[in-house]
């Protein structure tokens, strides 16, 4: 028998053997399970929001129907979660490069512990900093940004005299997406190859250059995935808004008012002990859009890292 047939029948052998086919049966049952829970609850979520599609618009709870209900959730839940993005990506890009490329090995395991300790705290207590510490902190820089930057939308007056405004639950949701977005970019630096490293530094490049033309590059897909998980965290988040934010309803990209909109999840943990009937329904619709927007925001995270997959570390 020939040395190519002798290869066939062993790929065979290994093929059929029970432990790999157990194993790949587990692998395969773990994905579809996953597929099977995704649509599940959208299945439920679905159903239960059905009557407050078909309801008259009387019924809902506050005035114009389903939609116009809706709508200032999805702003509020939208601009408080970017304005938190946009504060924290920047943040956790400098912090893990400063800890895996320019900190000591002592501070560098130092500030991996802090920064995963951060991620492992409560939103609660989050929400508790932001409401005794933070919101009055805020009032005096706000009054500031309204005096000296009142021409933007943004920083519109008159500003609020508690502090519980966007501005301030967009930096708790900061703060809190800050230690997960910096895990997961931190560890993809940390997986550079050091031969990238060494030949930029080999060729003349400053330090600067090399973290500019190896370290990001390779860390781009992580960047990425990394503030598309932070962006989820806060999509999603419940109690820290809803102890921070002072909603009033409406829409504004004022970021230091009073009148502030709710968010999606927020506003369910609010309202759902004293609702009943469509009101519920109504609730549940609200939870069926935020599932959609979390769904997308993480359909087009893929779509744009697969797009940069071509970059290797190792080619």
């Amino acid at each position: 028998m020939s040395n190519t047939g002798q290869g066939a029948t062993t790929a065979r052998r290994v093929r059929k053997r029970p432990a790999d086919q157990a194993f790949r049966g587990t692998t395969t049952g773990a994905g579809v399970l996953i597929l099977v829970v995704l649509a599940g609850v959208a299945a439920f979520l679905l159903v239960e929001a059905w009557p407050s599609f078909v309801a008259p618009a009387e019924e809902i709870p506050g005035e114009g129907g389903l939609v116009l209900y809706i709508w200032p959730l999805v702003f509020g839940t939208l601009l408080s979660a970017v304005l938190a993005l946009v504060i924290a990506a920047p943040l956790a890009v400098l912090i893990a490069l400063f800890i895996t490329h320019y900190a000591p090995r002592k501070l560098a395991q130092f500030l991996g512990y802090i920064v995963d300790l951060l991620a492992a705290v409560p939103s609660i207590i989050y929400g508790l900093w932001g409401f005794t510490v933070l919101a009055p902190a805020t009032r005096g820089p706000a009054e500031w940004l309204s005096e000296n930057l009142g021409f933007i939308p943004l920083f519109a007056g008159p500003p609020s005299t508690t502090g519980r405004t966007m501005l301030t639950a967009g930096l708790v949701l900061a703060v809190m997406i800050l230690p997960i977005i910096t895990a997961v970019i931190r560890e993809a630096f940390l997986q550079t190859p050091k031969l990238h490293e060494e030949a930029s530094l080999a060729l003349g490049a400053t330090r600067l250059e090399m973290i500019r033309l190896a370290v990001l590059p390779f860390g781009s897909s992580s960047i990425i995935s990394g503030s598309m998980l932070g962006l989820g965290r806060a999509l999603g988040e419940t109690m820290a808004v809803a102890i921070v934010l002072s909603a009033s309803g409406g829409v504004t990209f004022n970021l230091i008012s009073s009148g502030n909109p709710a968010t999606i999840a927020a506003n369910i943990a609010l309202e759902f002990p004293e609702s009943s009937g469509v009101a519920i329904d109504t609730l549940i619709a609200s939870g069926l859009v935020l599932f959609a927007i979390t769904l997308v925001v993480n359909m087009i995270a893929r779509a744009v890292i697969n797009r940069r997959t071509d970059f290797s570390g190792a080619s």
